[in-house]
């Protein structure tokens, strides 16, 4: 059974346009470094996976877990000696999507500004696309 990573917040991306790049999603320096430690105590597991569930006022959430393998039908993306992979129903609601982790006096978790959401809840965990 996965274990949950740390939460995870929704940001709807406007007036942005989607970039061409090779990876479904991509991870700010920060969110590489956070994932690098957290998996450093962890050497069983190979990366995190990013997934969506039916959830919240919105539709959809995001999910982290650690993971011992990639799955058969799931996306793998590897940048700066990290990998995470992507369910295969959050593929397509994560295409352009940037992986930040930020952290504040009052709270610390991953971003998803992500360019396809059409809208969020007021709280930031559920979205649609």
């Amino acid at each position: 059974m996965a274990s949950s990573v740390v939460r995870a917040t929704v940001r709807a991306v406007s007036k942005r346009k989607i970039q061409a790049t090779r990876a479904a999603l991509t991870l700010t320096p920060s969110a590489v470094q956070k994932i690098k430690q957290l998996l450093k105590d962890k050497p069983e597991h190979v990366g995190v996976k990013v997934g969506v569930r039916t959830r919240g006022c919105n539709g959809l959430s995001y999910t982290l877990e650690y993971t011992k393998s990639k799955g058969d039908s799931d996306e793998e993306v590897v940048q700066d000696g990290v990998r995470v992979f992507i369910e295969k129903k959050a593929q397509l609601t994560l295409l352009g999507t940037e992986m930040d982790y930020v952290e504040d006096k009052l709270s610390s978790e991953f971003v998803f500004n992500n360019p396809n959401i059409k809208g969020t809840c007021g709280c930031g965990e559920s979205f649609n696309v």
